[in-house]
């Protein structure tokens, strides 16, 4: 992801930066998809694993980015609270 859209992009619903998600908070994330245990904020599951994400400052809320485009929509947030074996930050 490009440094600079980075740098501006913010949670929307809490105005915190965000980060790259690590490879080993990824693989988490994957792995409690897998296993049917991930919902979004609005409380739809989500199905399909995510080839790269951002972390909120405080580590409790992810974006999914497809294709290169992180979805900034504060209903399609993960709760990473919700996650077992989710890294701690």
């Amino acid at each position: 992801m490009d440094r600079r859209l980075l740098d501006i992009l913010c949670c929307p619903a809490t105005k915190q930066p965000l980060r790259p998600l690590t490879r080993m908070e990824l693989e988490a994330l994957n792995r409690a998809i897998a296993e049917g245990g991930a919902r979004t904020t609005a409380q739809a599951p989500v199905s399909a694993a995510l080839a790269a994400g951002l972390i909120t400052a405080d580590g409790k809320r992810v974006y999914r980015i497809d294709d290169d485009i992180p979805v900034m929509l504060a209903d399609e947030a993960i709760a990473v609270s919700q996650l077992d074996g989710f890294p701690a930050c």
